[in-house]
């Protein structure tokens, strides 16, 4: 989609922007067809997979990014560190695979798998698939590897794969921008939503509601792209960088490098951007810092000027004890 359309819509759903008048009738059709298809899941007409081992559903009720991949890396280490034997499914969003699904490593081609496929086999170390249809992802994983939990990441709203525990995240800053569902606003589902899933997240330091639970995303070193090379973040500071991100929330990427003290020209591409060498080229020498999740695709052109910040989620321990609690309960209830 064209840049400055995505930002139009950006704009439109969450800095109030008055076009509600002309898309309510599209908004109210696709809210009836959503609970339409929850509600013939719930009774049967179409019909759920249950799988052999727990699902965990890590997803949001909005377009757009809110933190669920780095919460997914977060999880698949704390449940290897508790015994378990985690795998990972997801779409594979803007991958274009002529097969499906598809096994994912950390060579794999972002360009088939997609980029958030790719970032999750370089962190999580345990299987990976991604397909359209989770229900085919999940099986080829299981049949090829002794998984006891998978963990889909995205999701919610793909009801034909039963799941034993939900898990919403919320973007602290824009929450749920206007507060309409598509396409007048962001919304996937309506906002009652979140009061049905087990676990409530919220991405960044924003006052919580009641039953939410805090998530930070930190990132204190940078990679740099070519050589491998580890340097602190603080070593950039009063640096003049050019800060490149193409995720659903730029702006908290670049708000977090600036401040950590770091001088940023700033240049937001639409989540999920294929990138070419051209489109990084400033006609200048500053160091280029980008995301994690673009890195992966960045690697084939990469000069020694590139670097990207790896970003690791810190969740209290009140979520670790709810989530074994609510994975023991599945698993044995």
């Amino acid at each position: 989609m064209n840049k400055k359309l995505v930002r139009w819509f950006e704009d439109a759903w969450y800095k109030e922007m008055y076009i509600s008048a002309w898309f309510m009738p599209l908004s109210m059709f696709y809210v009836d067809a959503v609970r339409l298809r929850r509600f013939l899941y719930r009774i049967g007409v179409l019909k759920k997979t249950k799988l052999p081992v727990p699902v965990i559903v890590v997803g949001n009720i909005t377009v757009g990014g809110t933190g669920k991949t780095p919460l997914v890396i977060w999880m698949v280490e704390f449940l290897k560190q508790n015994g378990y034997k985690p795998g990972v499914i997801s779409r594979g969003y803007a991958g274009a695979a002529s097969s499906s699904p598809q096994a994912v490593t950390a060579d794999s081609d972002p360009a088939q798998v997609g980029d958030e496929a790719v970032l999750l086999a370089v962190r999580c170390d345990c299987p990976v698939v991604v397909g359209a249809e989770r229900v085919a992802a999940a099986r080829q994983l299981l049949s090829s590897h002794a998984c006891d939990v998978l963990i889909s990441d995205d999701g919610l709203q793909h009801y034909a794969l039963q799941r034993d525990i939900e898990i919403v995240v919320i973007d602290g800053q824009r929450r749920f921008g206007n507060g309409y569902c598509l396409p007048v606003g962001p919304l996937r589902e309506s906002p009652e939503r979140v009061k049905q899933v087990d676990l409530v997240v919220v991405n960044g330091p924003e006052e919580l509601l009641e039953g939410e639970l805090p998530m930070q995303c930190q990132g204190r070193q940078l990679v740099n792209l070519h050589s491998g090379e580890r340097k602190p973040l603080s070593e950039f500071k009063g640096m003049a960088v050019n800060a490149v991100a193409a995720i659903g929330n730029p702006k908290r990427f670049f708000a977090q490098l600036a401040g950590a003290g770091l001088d940023c020209q700033t240049h937001a591409f639409p989540d999920h951007h294929p990138f070419s060498a051209a489109d990084l080229q400033f006609n200048d020498q500053r160091p280029l810092i980008m995301t994690e999740k673009d890195a992966v695709k960045c690697r084939r052109f990469a000069t020694d000027r590139y670097w990207y910040l790896p970003i690791d989620a810190e969740l209290p321990e009140a979520f670790s004890q709810q989530l074994l609690k609510l994975l023991k309960d599945k698993t044995h209830g």
